[in-house]
């Protein structure tokens, strides 16, 4: 039986004490959790607050619950435990954009310089492909599709970060990059030559992929990344009561 610490709620005492049993093996990926009365007998808490813990884990993608079946461990797949990063990243104020950029920043310079290392002709070729996509939504800039511009942009990071391999670190970045397609379309906005110049560096940093260059990803990587953070930080104070524009 688990004894609960002085100061922990008996609903984290469930949090806390179903996470320990899937990191200590005991329930793995896809396993059944034990029925109430013994998982509650297990834990050390009344049925009340398991069931609170429980819901708890299954908003957070842990665990979900199969309608006459139980209660099960999900697939743990990092995309959907990374759902409350992205919660998070929903909630905060929007002058701090800059910030979450730098964060970005951080993820996708490795990203890139890891990527480097084990992407594949097929990898490039499909980066080229949404970058000609990208360039043929611009070619009139007058009736350009801002967001359907920007949705490209999503996609080529999303793809640089799947190409290292590391589902973790795409969920990451894929959980941030969408966070931040307001204030990438403010920028394409409001800067007529920023959509070219993002264009030739993504095209920069699809070269040193292609010559399997970690240095020459990151730094190309950091420069683009850097011109919308520091607009972000430029305009931290325009529409601040506005999250949704922040994004």
């Amino acid at each position: 039986m688990t004894t609960p610490e002085p100061n922990r709620s008996q609903t984290d005492v469930v949090i806390h004490g179903i996470k320990a049993m899937i990191v200590d093996g005991s329930l793995s990926a896809g396993s059944r959790l034990p029925i109430e009365k013994e998982l509650a007998a297990a834990l050390g808490v009344s049925r009340g607050p398991l069931r609170e813990g429980v819901r708890a884990l299954v908003i957070l993608g842990v665990l979900e619950t199969r309608q006459g079946d139980g209660t099960y461990v999900t697939s743990l797949d990092p995309s959907v435990l990374m759902s409350s990063l992205a919660f998070l990243a929903d909630l905060r104020d929007p002058s701090t954009s800059g910030q979450l950029l730098q964060v970005r920043r951080f993820l996708e310079v490795e990203s890139a310089a890891l990527a480097a290392t084990c992407i594949d002709e097929s990898g490039l070729s499909e980066l080229e492909a949404i970058l000609d996509r990208m360039d043929a939504s611009t070619a009139d800039l007058d009736a350009m599709d801002v967001e359907a511009f920007i949705d490209g942009d999503s996609e080529f990071h999303s793809r640089i970060a799947q190409a290292t391999e590391n589902p973790t670190l795409a969920a990451f970045i894929d959980s941030l990059v969408g966070r931040t397609m307001r204030i990438r379309i403010g920028r394409a906005v409001r800067e007529g030559g920023s959509i070219a110049a993002t264009q030739a560096e993504h095209r920069a940093i699809v070269d040193q992929l292609r010559a399997g260059s970690p240095d020459g990803a990151r730094i190309r990587m950091a420069a683009h990344i850097l011109g919308v953070e520091q607009f972000a930080v430029d305009h931290a104070t325009d529409n601040p009561s506005s999250r949704g524009d922040a994004q």
